[in-house]
Order: C-alpha cells, then structure tokens, then sequence
C-alpha cells in the first residue's frame, strides 16, 4: 500500500545524518521567497515554515501572509507547510515544519535543507522549464513556481524524540490572473528512508486574522468544511481586528488514493504540542467540532489530516494543499471551488501572456515608461496558449499601464489601457507603447508596472487573462541631474516636525519598512538635496560633535536620505544641527543648518 513509484522525482539528492547541530546559523543554507503575483503575498522558506514569531537562521521574518495583495491585512500568524505523524520502530513520532515551542531550541524546527549551496528555492514562471537537483526538467505550472527540498533526518533536533526519516520535494504555485488569484497551492512529493506505519499527513495552520496593529483576533471561527476538506478560519464581526475576510486550507486524497479509503482528522483549539505521542493521537483521532475561540483565545488553529497509510523505503506520497482566501463567504468558497476545478482538470485553463519588458526615462517631474518590443526581448504579442478551448492563434489582446504611490506590491491605478484596434473587443482604441506620466513630485518615489492581457476564450466564456499587476514593478524617482559642483546644497523639511505624519501624505514621504504598515522611528526621512555626483556628507551637533556620515556617489541622484539616527544606531534628540558637504572631485565644502522638532 502507498507504492507510488511514478512519482519519484528524476535526479533526487539524499543526505548523510549529521550528529549535532552546528552552532550558528551555518547549519543549512536558508532561504526564502515572497509569493507576489496574485492577490496573495505568501513568504515561503525552505524549511517549510510559514508565520515569523520565531526566529529562522536568516533572522525574523518581517512579512508572513497578506490579501488582498497591498493591504494591511494579515491572515497567519504560524503554520507548518508539511506535516507528517507515523509508526516507526513501534514509536508513535511526529515531525512537522511548523515552530512548535517557541520555549524550544530553535523553536523546535525539525524539517531543515543541507548546507550545500544547491538547496536554496529554486523560480520558474508558467511554461518555464528548468533543472533543479530535484528535477532534470521542470516546468512551471502556474505563473510563479517555487521548488525546494526539506528533511528531517540531517540533525538531531533538541526536544525530538527521534525523525521520522522523511525527504520531502515541496513546490509552491500561484497565479497572477483572476480567477485564481485568491489562492496558493502547495505539492508534495513526501519520500521515506525507514518503514513508517499507519502515517498521517496533516496541514496545520496557527491563524491570526487582523487589520493593521490590531494586537489581537478574539473573534475568529474556526470551523470545518467535510464536502471540500477544508480546514477554514473566518474572521467574523467585531473585535479590534475589523471583519477582513476567510482563510482555508484544503488538503486532497494523495495518488493512488480515493478519499473514501482514508480516515479524515479535523480539530480545532488544538496548538502543536512538543510531545510526538500527543501529535499522533490529535492527528489520528478523527473529526471535532468546531469552536469559536481557536487556540490560545486568540487565534484561528486547526489541523486537518488523512491517513493511515503504510510506508516503505523508497515510495513516494503525492498530494496538494490549497491555501485559499476570500473578502467574504461567498468569495471564499467560489476560490475554493475554482482550486478544486483546476486541479480536476489537470490545471489545462488559458493563461495570461508573457509579462512585458519595459523601460523608464526620468526627467524634471516626468517619467516616460516605454515597453516597445526589442530585438532580444520577451514579444507577448505572439505568444500561443495551447489551452484555450476556442484554438485562438493568436490570443494577444492588449497591454495596461500601471502605477503606485506606495510600494511595488500596490495598491496600483491603471493609468492606460491599449488594445488591438478593428476587432470590436475591450476599447477598441489600438496599441501604444509609450506613456508620459507628468506632473510628478521630484525625488519621490512612484512604482510602474505595465501587463499583457488576452482574449476571452470565446467558446467557454473564460475570462481575459492578465499577467502579473507589479510582477515586473519597477521603482522610478523623477528629478533633475546633478549639479557640477557643491553649492546649493539645501534640506527637507526644514524644519522637520515630529507630530507631522508624513508617512500619510499621498505619495508617502516617509514609508514603513516592515510587515503591515507599522510605522516606527527608524523610518523618519529627513532629504539633502542638489548633492554633487561625489561628495562626503557630515551631520553635527551645534556642540560640534559628528552624529553621522553619509556618502554619496551618484550621479543620477542628487538626494541622499538620512533616517535620523546617529552612526551608533540611536535615534537624535529635537534641536538644531548642522551639515556640511564635501565635493570629492575639487573639495569645495557647503556647510549649513537645519532644525529638528520633537
């Protein structure tokens, strides 16, 4: 039983077990990817945990899970992407990538890559065929593919009573165009060393659905959904966390497998315990009910599990695992058909075109963004898309000019649109390949993004395809050149005022360099302007001691941003300071003041 020999990636790589742990972060090499394409932002790491409440080797991770793309709304707080409880030597063990303990060493991670440099996360977009060391050719399934390996033999684990012995190939997909932008899916090809008995596979997730800085989510449900196999947490009115919509997590039958032949686990309230035995039982024990609380009064937690199968060295477990969102129930569970839909149909939907190349001038508040077809560049105009059921030749409708005042993951306006022209669809109004946008603020910060649109399938109804809205966003800072030489050196704002909020203006002046739009002191943004292509900046105290130095060496800049906080890392106190700036090239010196207000 479980014998699914076919499955067996081409070209996999087992390692040795290690003694130890080595101490540091030098005991694998540590990756991690950021799903962006679609309406969901989802970090990925190859030790197949997901959330940032404990530290990983690379440090903490500042973004976990966000939807819609752009928001502040954050969907998960922990999980594990696999999970697995087994049988081995008459021991009931358990090994799961998600952070049990955060009281734990390492916060009990047990699934890790080697430290070879080839086990890092391997890209690949639609139709792309690549060679990993897991895979001679790979070809991309959905518009953003990422491909890793995880293990939970290569070191003795503090707190595991012992690995299960299991090598696992994790892909991860997501798509760039509505209707299957809502949605992450994960595959597994799940490969033992030793004999496992009666094992179970499980997805379990730690939710936290809230808004922002909202501090909690007591009013999370948690609930199952038997017909899908759907564990799904639904973030329901009132709280401090607002009402943002639904999570859920589908787990289907593996090859081989009809899902009437295996026990389904589903509970709730239920956090991952550090005691292998506890993991079987609450794995192999069968449907709960729900509860309104989740875990820990304050989250959303679940498991859902399928099992018992037995293992022999060498088979190969293959299954999915949706990841599915929603704004409200009926969003929610249209996603989770339409996942379920493209699965059945071994993903033979249309796809989008290829996403356009394109180019950017900047001038005197002006950008001029240009995406004409080069010699050697990327043509989705002739692109072909074997699966669409109308057999289009020719399936290239259009482009759509994009921009953000905020960030490259939006939120983005469409700025322009441009379409075949004479054959009666969408505007109608021809093709361009070119856009001047005017009227800019120098030296601010503006994202551009432009995409490639198609046909409806004509014989379905299939909806236009759209490639990735920011897959190819680009950050553009209008302004003049630089000056010949130092001279007019000036500062903004000036005087800069700590109870203005300046990450609120609209393009933000200042703006929040981590996870859900926290704003914090380190992102204050005081500007020297008409610097010099080469120059050496100095920030004093009127008591003339140096707080900072800052070098510049641009000369397609003439600005240089300055966080207030000192060389040592403090943040500086309200007063006056002054500056001074020293060409490289001929040593004129500038020297000036300005004023802080706090």
């Amino acid at each position: 039983m479980g014998h699914l020999k076919n499955y067996i990636p081409i070209g996999f790589i087992s390692l040795l077990i290690a003694d130890e742990i080595p101490d540091g972060a030098a005991y694998a090499t540590w990756d991690y990817k950021i799903h962006n394409v679609g309406q969901v932002e989802q970090v990925i790491t190859n030790m197949g945990y997901l959330g940032f409440h404990c530290p990983v080797p690379g440090g903490h991770i500042q973004q976990k899970c966000v939807y819609p793309k752009g928001s502040n709304n954050s969907f998960l707080y922990s999980g594990g992407m696999f999970n697995v409880v087994g049988i081995r030597n008459g021991q009931k063990l358990c090994s799961t990538s998600d952070a049990w303990s955060a009281d734990s060493p390492n916060c009990a991670y047990e699934f890790f890559p080697s430290e070879e440099p080839w086990d890092t996360i391997y890209t690949a977009t639609r139709n792309e065929v690549i060679s990993t060391p897991y895979f001679e050719n790979y070809t991309g399934l959905a518009d953003q593919n990422f491909i890793f390996r995880l293990n939970d033999y290569s070191y003795e684990i503090p707190d595991q009573v012992s690995p299960l012995g299991i090598d696992v190939i994790v892909l991860s997909h997501a798509w760039s165009s509505h209707p299957f932008d809502d949605f992450i899916l994960f595959e597994y090809f799940a490969i033992p060393k030793y004999e496992i008995e009666d094992a179970y596979f499980f997805y379990y997730a730690g939710v936290q659905l809230q808004t922002g800085t909202a501090t909690n989510s007591f009013d999370n449900l948690v609930y199952y959904d038997e017909d899908r196999r759907m564990l799904v947490v639904d973030d329901q009115p009132g709280g401090d966390d607002d009402e943002i919509g639904l999570i859920g997590y589908i787990i289907f039958s593996p090859d081989g497998y009809d899902s009437d032949e295996l026990n389904w686990t589903f509970n709730n309230d239920v956090a991952m315990s550090h005691h292998d035995a506890v993991q079987y039982d609450i794995t192999s024990a069968g449907i709960s009910q729900p509860s309104m609380d989740g875990c820990n009064g304050a989250r959303g937690c679940g498991r859902v599990a399928f099992g018992p199968i037995d293992l022999s060295p060498g088979d190969t477990v293959h299954y999915f695992v949706a990841e599915v969102f929603g704004e409200d129930i009926d969003d929610f569970e249209e996603n989770a058909d339409r996942v379920i839909a493209l699965i059945n149909n071994d993903f033979n939907t249309p796809g989008p075109p290829p996403q356009p190349e394109f180019r950017v001038e900047i001038d005197n508040h002006t950008a001029i963004i240009d995406w004409s077809i080069t010699p050697t560049g990327t043509n989705p105009e002739i692109y072909q898309d074997i699966y669409r059921m109308d057999n289009e030749p020719q399936p290239f409708e259009g482009y759509r000019l994009y921009k953000s005042n905020y960030s490259a993951n939006g939120p983005f306006t469409m700025l322009a649109e441009y379409d075949i022209s004479g054959n009666g669809l969408f505007q109608d109004v021809g093709l361009e390949y070119q856009y001047k946008d005017e009227g800019l603020l120098n030296n601010f910060e503006y994202y551009y993004s432009v995409t490639g649109f198609s046909k409806v399938d004509a014989v379905v109804g299939f909806l236009s395809q759209e490639s990735s809205i920011g897959g190819n966003a680009k950050v553009v800072i209008p302004g003049t050149g630089t000056p010949e030489t130092v001279g007019q050196v000036a500062v903004v704002p000036n005087p800069y005022r700590s109870d203005i909020y300046y990450h609120t203006f609209n393009p933000p002046w200042e703006k929040s360099a981590y996870f859900g739009g926290i704003w914090v002191e380190q992102d204050r943004r005081i500007q020297f302007i008409n610097l010099p292509e080469s120059c050496v900046l100095k920030i004093y105290t009127v008591a003339g001691d140096e707080v900072t130095e800052i070098v510049h060496n641009d000369a397609t800049r003439g600005f240089e941003d300055w966080n207030l906080t000192s060389s040592v890392g403090q943040t500086v106190a309200g007063g006056i300071y002054l500056f001074s700036v020293e060409d490289r090239n001929n040593r004129n010196i500038q020297a000036g003041k300005f004023v802080i207000v706090k």
